[in-house]
């Protein structure tokens, strides 16, 4: 599976689009970035895509109005995230507003657990 960089200029654009708030962290996730709210991804960045995790509703609006596709890789796309339209790249208006749907609704889900660290194996 190859995985798509994003240029400085994608970056700086999610970035932009995410809305400032101490709850809200942007890291990066495989050589590309993404958004989380209590340590729940609700925006990412593959390539220049960006991605986002919409309430059922929302995302039935994205889909009836724009073109959209699944967000990421082409042969396992991560379930319950969608696209932003193509056509949105220059729109950092409407964007971001889409990505704050986004935080609205992951910022309803609980706060994941953090993972328990691996057990270390002894030496031989």
């Amino acid at each position: 599976m190859q995985m798509p960089k994003p240029s400085e200029a994608d970056k700086e654009r999610f970035r932009s689009a995410v809305p400032e708030s101490p709850d809200v962290v942007v890291k990066p996730m495989f050589g590309n970035l993404g958004a989380f709210v209590n340590g729940n991804m609700f925006a990412g960045l593959f390539g220049p895509t960006i991605g986002v995790k919409l309430s059922v509703a929302d995302q039935q609006e994205l889909e009836a109005n724009h073109q959209t596709q699944p967000f990421g890789p082409e042969e396992r796309p991560m379930g319950g995230y969608v696209d932003l339209p193509q056509s949105w790249q220059d729109d950092a208006e409407q964007t971001a507003e889409w990505v704050a749907k986004a935080l609205e609704n992951v910022a309803k889900l609980p706060p994941k657990a953090p993972k328990e660290p691996k057990a270390k194996l002894p030496k031989k």
